[in-house]
């Protein structure tokens, strides 16, 4: 089932908007869940490409976790979209081991980084951190 939400409100001052991107409802409820990170708030969540394309477009995120497989638009052209309406944008990639030469091809496409799945809260949390930090610098 593909489902995308929105949350529509402003964002305290210095906080970062996120975008969590995966066809999973498990795992996308398990960032929301872990994310230890006070700066980051999720602004949307979509189970696929184009709905995260369309959320995208309503609500610019500053940060975004991608998976790769997925139905409808995978992550390598969501990446790409993305990049195209916002270059800045600082996207994490999230995948299982056996994508990893796709996601390779993610991040020559504009993804910042990479976290293989399964991953901890403190994984999550890490990349993430790192993710910001060289996005400021």
């Amino acid at each position: 089932m593909a489902t995308a939400t929105a949350k529509v409100e402003p964002l305290p001052q210095g906080k970062l908007k996120l975008l969590i991107v995966d066809d999973s409802n498990i795992i996308r409820r398990k960032i929301e869940r872990e994310l230890k990170i006070d700066r980051l708030q999720v602004v949307a969540t979509a189970s696929n490409g184009r709905l995260a394309v369309e959320a995208f477009r309503k609500e610019p995120a500053d940060v975004v976790t991608m998976d790769i497989t997925m139905p409808e638009m995978d992550g390598i052209e969501c990446v790409e979209k993305l990049v195209a309406i916002k270059s800045d944008v600082l996207i994490l990639i999230i995948s299982a081991l056996s994508d990893k030469a796709t996601a390779i091809e993610a991040l020559k496409r504009g993804a910042n980084g990479f976290l293989c799945k399964p991953f901890t809260d403190r994984q999550l949390t890490d990349a993430l951190a790192e993710l910001i930090r060289g996005g400021q610098s």
